[in-house]
């Protein structure tokens, strides 16, 4: 069965936004062009480390001595989008993820596969590259920059952490269990 390819080449918008209640909050990759949207659930650990490793990408390029490509060390003002996810319809939750960088059009490239049982510590395998879908997007090093520092903030909203234990505090209520010492 041919592979369905949710190929975005140049999205009007690419963000990862949460629906619930931080504690039960559900993370979306959300792209949009033109019409077409496609939202896929990650996980949080998922979202946090794309946007680390998307940040890492954009750091090194702009170490490489004579690099051609202008990339951004922060995210340029008139990128920053901080509305909520539009309409979401969840195509499939996210198993393996790849991340590259494309020279020939200044790109960062992310491909998601649907999460399947042969998913082994999100590893790219034979079988996933033959998954029913995939969504592959590439995003500009601004755009890309602008992503990363949305995936963060968006992270880094959910419960607050324990001064004592360092476990997340619930909405309703917390027992501290200190580390014995």
């Amino acid at each position: 069965m041919p592979t369905r390819v949710h190929e975005f080449a140049w999205p009007d918008r690419v963000v990862v936004g949460t629906i619930g209640l931080p504690g039960s909050r559900t993370f979306y990759l959300q792209v949009r062009a033109g019409t077409q949207i496609v939202s896929i659930a990650l996980e949080k650990q998922q979202s946090a480390l794309l946007a680390e490793k998307i940040d890492a990408i954009l750091d090194q390029l702009g170490t490489v001595e004579g690099n051609p490509f202008s990339i951004p060390t922060s995210t340029p003002i008139e990128l920053v989008d901080n509305d909520p996810l539009e309409a979401v319809e969840e195509q499939f939750r996210t198993g393996a993820m790849s991340l590259g960088w494309d020279p020939t059009t200044a790109q960062v490239v992310v491909e998601a596969y649907p999460l399947s049982d042969a998913d082994d510590d999100d590893l790219l395998d034979e079988d996933q590259a033959n998954a029913p879908e995939m969504l592959l997007v590439r995003m500009p090093v601004g755009t890309a920059r602008a992503f990363a520092q949305r995936t963060r903030e968006i992270v880094g909203a959910g419960r607050p952490t324990c001064p004592l234990c360092g476990f997340p505090i619930d909405a309703d209520g917390h027992i501290c269990t200190l580390p014995e010492v």
